[in-house]
């Protein structure tokens, strides 16, 4: 697998063991980052995976923050702060760059969406016509679902890094197809995708790394992951399933 190449814009992150006090007080009492020393990125779509909690959104939060994305999310021009909730942990990693910048770049979450949304609401009273770069309409004008895939199908430019944290929360299943087609064109416009999600259809793209968290973090396959299998066991035996879960017999 080809990983680190100079071209791409983000190689690797370490991080800084020897500047941690204490592995005892959050972020740094999760046992992903207590076994964490470096991670390799893809030069096309890296995957962090795992249960709600084991600590993939806080790596990807610092990585985003360290590059200079707002931690609520947006492109490094967005300073609007609704609630500092992001950890310290963007201080302690070192960021390995290729030779390459990229010309594009967007941190796009879920979980502070609806916040991002209300900035960029803000700023187009103060730049009319900043809609157009969304899909053009205000984005509180539509569902959530809408507005979120309206800034990743029409803001993503190309040439650029992407940081996704957990897209899939506000996609139908349909629109997660239609996302990694967009993500496939994008690639091809010598994008880098990093990309934490619970998602078996987001993270089918084939020419990736996965890295699955369980108490610490190791690369797997596509069929490996327990997202895969969990669902795949559910759509194929439904009924059983069911009555797993409602403790029959």
């Amino acid at each position: 697998m080809r990983l680190l190449g100079i071209n791409q814009y983000l190689r690797s992150i370490e991080l800084k063991r020897d500047k941690i006090e204490s592995f005892s007080k959050y972020p740094f009492c999760l046992s992903v980052i207590k076994s964490l020393s470096n991670l390799n990125f893809h030069p096309k779509v890296t995957y962090i995976i795992g249960e709600n909690g084991s600590g993939k959104s806080t790596i990807l939060e610092a990585i985003a923050a360290a590059y200079g994305f707002n931690p609520e999310g947006g492109t490094k021009n967005f300073n609007f702060s609704s609630n500092d909730t992001h950890s310290e942990l963007q201080n302690y990693i070192k960021l390995i760059k290729g030779i390459k910048k990229p010309s594009d770049g967007f941190f796009l979450r879920a979980e502070s969406f609806y916040n991002f949304a209300t900035n960029v609401e803000q700023l187009n009273r103060e730049v009319p016509g900043l809609f157009a770069s969304y899909g053009g309409r205000s984005l509180h004008e539509q569902s959530h679902g809408e507005s979120f895939f309206a800034v990743f199908m029409n803001r993503f430019r190309g040439n650029g890094l992407y940081i996704l944290d957990e897209p899939e929360a506000a996609l139908s299943p349909s629109r997660q197809m239609a996302m990694i087609s967009r993500m496939h064109d994008l690639v091809e416009q010598d994008s880098q995708f990093i990309i934490a999600t619970h998602s078996p259809i987001i993270m089918a793209y084939p020419d990736s790394i996965i890295y699955e968290i369980k108490d610490e973090i190791k690369v797997v396959s596509y069929e490996e992951t327990e997202h895969y299998q969990v669902v795949k066991s559910f759509l194929n035996n439904t009924e059983g399933m069911l009555n797993i879960l409602f403790g029959k017999k």
